[in-house]
């Protein structure tokens, strides 16, 4: 079992910044791959990005690919999203998902990722 906990959400201005923090216990931390998922109302759950088990292997959506950055610290069984430029369309809840099935590859399919935080929830302002 992997227990995942957000933090870090918020309301901001367009073109500020915040960084959500996901906490994992359980599992090995670092043997499987991570993601961040985003739910904006009415609206299907989507990939935002993702991070292989050592780091070394990053991939994020094209809507906000050089805005966010994804990173891990294994030391601390912690995965970071550092969002900058943010928009008023990248409002939503923020889920951290775990794919223990996943090591080396990123994956951007829900389905593949098993364990999946409660969310939290990010506001930009216009």
């Amino acid at each position: 079992q992997v227990q995942l906990v957000e933090s870090g959400g918020g309301l901001v201005q367009a073109g500020g910044s915040l960084r959500l923090s996901c906490a994992a216990s359980g599992r090995t931390f670092s043997s499987y791959a991570m993601g961040w998922f985003r739910q904006a109302p009415g609206k299907e759950r989507e990939f935002v990005a993702g991070i292989s088990w050592s780091g070394g292997s990053t991939y994020y959506a094209d809507s906000v690919k050089g805005r966010f950055t994804i990173s891990r610290d294994n030391a601390k069984n912690t995965v970071y999203l550092q969002m900058n430029s943010l928009k008023p369309e990248d409002t939503a809840v923020y889920y951290c998902a775990a794919a223990p099935r996943f090591r080396t590859v990123v994956t951007t399919r829900r389905y593949d990722y098993d364990y999946w935080g409660q969310g939290t929830q990010v506001t930009v302002s216009s």
